[in-house]
């Protein structure tokens, strides 16, 4: 289960009715979603305090009633800000639950731009602005019913997602050629991510990762840390670290063999690399989060 992380292998809601409603917590639930991406439309509203959260190459610190759009297949994170928690919901749904074929004329004119990335509105939104403002009746309506679905409300859902996806249409532009050639990096990147997700308890070099890619060892290096805010060894070592955190809380294994399953060959590099990030030991953060 520890690496199912990019992309997402679950399905969101039903097949007959892609949607559903997440209530998450950090740290409380985990520490940290590492970077993934999915074929659902998400919006994360911030029910309270605060937290960091990074669509593509871009980090936004977010705090209560702030909301965030993330397009199908944008890579995303989210992460604990300093020593804050931060209570969201997430809503996720594909885009066939509002559109009759990828055919149609709404398909092409509202739902294929934003699917493709060719159009885009804020994908920060705080408290203030005015998209925000109108989306927000409709995103409370989804998350105080997020039970209800399965009793008859589904036309009631489908309405407030359509009004959402009007007022992210009326406030889109168009995608830069910056933004398209960003795409076109996270894209190849993309096959990277996948390949750490299968491989993390593996060496892998610079070299290797380059290759994937299909980019010189050193454009690989300086795209890389363009791209994600971190060196490819340094991410390497938190995506390991954030596996480990997860099995520390929902495995009973001891630490030095969790250490190794995850790429660690060295248990005291790994305990001081852990509390590095976590603030703590292994075996005290264990403590902390299993009651």
């Amino acid at each position: 289960m520890y690496d199912k992380i990019p992309p997402e292998a679950k399905t969101h809601g039903q097949l007959s009715f892609p949607y559903t409603v997440y209530k998450g917590n950090i740290p409380a639930f985990f520490p940290s979603y590492p970077l993934h991406w999915h074929d659902e439309m998400e919006l994360i509203y911030i029910s309270g305090g605060q937290g960091m959260i990074t669509i593509q190459s871009h980090s936004y610190l977010v705090k209560t009633d702030d909301m965030i759009i993330v397009p199908p297949q944008m890579i995303h994170s989210i992460e604990q800000y300093a020593d804050s928690q931060m209570a969201y919901f997430n809503i996720l749904f594909q885009f066939s639950l509002l559109h009759y074929s990828v055919n149609d004329a709404c398909y092409e004119k509202y739902f294929k731009p934003l699917y493709c990335h060719t159009r885009l509105p804020s994908l920060y939104l705080n408290v203030e602005t005015e998209l925000n403002r109108l989306m927000r009746p409709h995103i409370m309506y989804l998350i105080e019913n997020r039970k209800k679905c399965d009793a008859g409300d589904e036309l009631m859902v489908k309405s407030n997602l359509f009004a959402i996806m009007h007022y992210i249409n009326q406030y889109s532009t168009p995608a830069s050629g910056a933004e398209l050639s960003l795409k076109n990096n996270y894209d190849k990147l993309k096959n990277l991510l996948v390949y750490i997700q299968s491989n993390y308890n593996r060496s892998i070099t610079v070299k290797d990762a380059a290759a994937i890619c299909g980019f010189s060892p050193s454009h690989f290096m300086k795209l890389f840390k363009e791209l994600t805010g971190k060196s490819f060894s340094q991410y390497v070592i938190d995506y390991r670290l954030e596996i480990a955190a997860r099995q520390l809380i929902e495995t009973t294994d001891k630490i030095i063999d969790l250490a190794e399953n995850v790429g660690f060959h060295n248990v005291s590099y790994f305990t001081r690399a852990f509390h590095s990030k976590y603030g703590e030991t292994p075996s005290a953060y264990r403590n902390h989060y299993i009651i």
